[in-house]
């Protein structure tokens, strides 16, 4: 038997534009002989669809989108992840679910049993479990189809009631299928890999496994669906971040034509770089957006948010709004300039000091007798935020944020000022990453000028300013941070691992007090295991780990 995978990037509610394409691949599919093709999780609709579910109508789109793809699975059968409605008065109004399609005609369907409730996951509060499991016994194939969380049970976590492959086992199934919608980490690729060949290994099956690809506003899919033989070896590893088809000759348990092969480690910052110039791509092309504007201050921050959004979007639909202040450095301006003219971007220099000035003239006797202090080095970025959004407005541009994770984390950003915009591009990526990415995108020769890296940071808001005026050294910063946000220590488990006292508790109390700000800013792009937004949530007015 053939079986075929389609690795697509689908968009939440578009039904039209996934039908379309799903049955595009079901064609191509059956050009190639397959006599299944498989779909990733929730395909029909997008993932993850979130209240979009509580609407009955956008059930009923889906089921309706089910039945024109079923009319084009003649010759060939499919498997399509979508809602199900639960028929029983008690519990959730809904499964997430599969339907097998064989000769236009639903055939079976698969209901989801483990539902994941943690980090950006929130199915608990939209879907039923499913406690019942079958195989689905297709041209004298019998097959094990199991929804994303479903194989990853695999050492019997105590938060999960159930197994649904050690039931589907003992109806002696010839392979495993496993469709998904498994967001990116770069730390998940090893994680995911682990899973999915143990459970090859444990059932001693065939495995194939469908991921999809794509950005879901935050949330970013990366793909790289995968094959396992029955010893959990490694077969083929479809291409991340980009659309796929492929198709594997299943003999018994045997996946034909395919030996071993070793998992290609891809750095961390390629992989955050490939990530974010996806999300920033998907986020404008399904928002119906096109252009982009950004401000460029000479810094490393927002010249790595202009690369990736040229790279993303094209230099042509990327404006870069330069807005210097009497505090700016004539070496920011050049730097800025020198990277426009590298990427081809178009650019406008607006300077901010008369408005600025202007603030404080107005404000001059109402301040009388107090001295210049972090008040008017806002009212600098907030100029800023209304020169940038003045921009947006009249030409319809979409701003992107350009404060990266270190600065979000302690709240060195102002609110309506530098932490304005529609989407947060570098919001998850520590500034130790930044200075990484800047390298990385300069691999095949110097786009972002060398002296935007090597310089001291700065916000250039007051002679002099330095970022480390304000903050810790970032090699130190982000090391506690990551304790601290990825992997959720305490200060005192931070302050066991050698790190100084004091300064761990005022970074963490600089963390807490910021959550007000967090709440304001834009989505961010998801690239870590634990970013910032619906992944990690926090009171905003609780009082722990100062």
């Amino acid at each position: 038997m053939k079986i075929s995978l389609a690795q697509l990037n689908y968009h939440i509610g578009n039904f039209e534009s996934n039908t379309k394409k799903i049955i595009e691949h079901i064609a191509l599919a059956k050009a190639e002989g397959a006599d299944l093709v498989v779909f990733a999780e929730l395909a029909v609709c997008g993932y993850p669809p979130r209240d979009f579910l509580e609407f009955d109508e956008f059930i009923s789109l889906c089921e309706e989108a089910a039945v024109q793809i079923a009319e084009h699975c003649m010759g060939i059968a499919c498997i399509i992840g979508l809602p199900v409605r639960n028929d029983f008065i008690a519990g959730k109004d809904l499964y997430n679910g599969a339907y097998f399609i064989e000769e236009g005609q639903v055939k079976a369907v698969i209901r989801k049993a483990l539902l994941p409730n943690y980090d950006v996951f929130d199915e608990y509060r939209y879907f039923e479990p499913a406690t019942q499991f079958e195989c689905i016994d297709f041209k004298g194939t019998r097959i094990a189809l199991t929804i994303c969380e479903d194989l990853w049970n695999i050492n019997n976590n105590p938060l999960y009631v159930s197994n649904p492959m050690d039931v589907l086992i003992t109806q002696e199934p010839d392979v495993m299928i496993n469709i998904a919608a498994s967001p990116f980490s770069y730390q998940h690729d090893d994680e995911r890999l682990a899973v999915l060949s143990g459970n090859a290994k444990k059932y001693k099956l065939p495995l194939l496994y469908v991921n999809q690809i794509g950005a879901q506003t935050e949330i970013i899919f990366d793909g790289g669906s995968m094959v396992f033989d029955q010893q959990g070896n490694l077969l083929d590893e479809m291409p991340y971040f980009k659309e796929h088809l492929r198709t594997y000759t299943l003999t018994g348990r045997n996946i034909e034509g395919y030996s071993p092969i070793e998992h290609v480690i891809v750095p961390d910052i390629e992989q955050i770089h490939d990530a974010l110039v996806m999300g920033i791509k998907d986020y404008f092309s399904k928002s119906g957006f096109s252009k982009a504007v950004l401000g460029l201050s000479g810094g490393i921050d927002s010249a790595i948010v202009c690369a990736l959004a040229c790279r993303a979007l094209g230099p042509e639909n990327v404006m870069a709004v330069l807005m210097p202040s009497k505090y700016s450095s004539d070496h920011s301006i050049k730097d800025a300039m020198d990277l426009v003219e590298n990427f081809g971007c178009k650019h406008e220099i607006i300077a901010i000091k008369e408005a600025a000035d202007a603030f404080d003239s107005m404000l001059a006797n109402a301040f009388n007798g107090l001295a210049f202090n972090l008040t008017e080095e806002n009212i600098q970025a907030r100029t800023r935020g209304i020169v940038v959004m003045a921009m947006s407005n009249k030409f319809g541009y979409i701003l992107l944020n350009t404060s990266n994770k270190s600065e979000c984390a302690v709240g060195y950003g102002t609110l309506y000022g530098d932490m304005c915009g529609a989407i947060g591009v570098i919001g998850d990526v520590y500034k130790t990453q930044i200075y990484e990415l800047a390298h990385y995108i300069n691999k095949d020769g110097e786009v972002i000028p060398e002296n935007t890296i090597v310089k001291p940071p700065s916000a250039e808001l007051r002679p002099g300013q330095k970022d480390s005026d304000s903050l810790p050294d970032y090699d130190t910063l982000d090391a506690i941070l990551y304790q601290f946000i990825e992997l959720k220590k305490s200060s005192r488990d931070i302050i066991a691992l050698g790190y100084e006292e004091t300064l761990v508790r005022r970074i963490i109390k600089m963390v807490n007090a910021a959550e007000f700000k967090r709440y304001q800013t834009p989505p961010i792009l998801r690239v870590s295991p634990k970013a910032f937004g619906m992944g990690r949530r926090m009171p905003i007015v609780g009082k722990y780990l100062a």
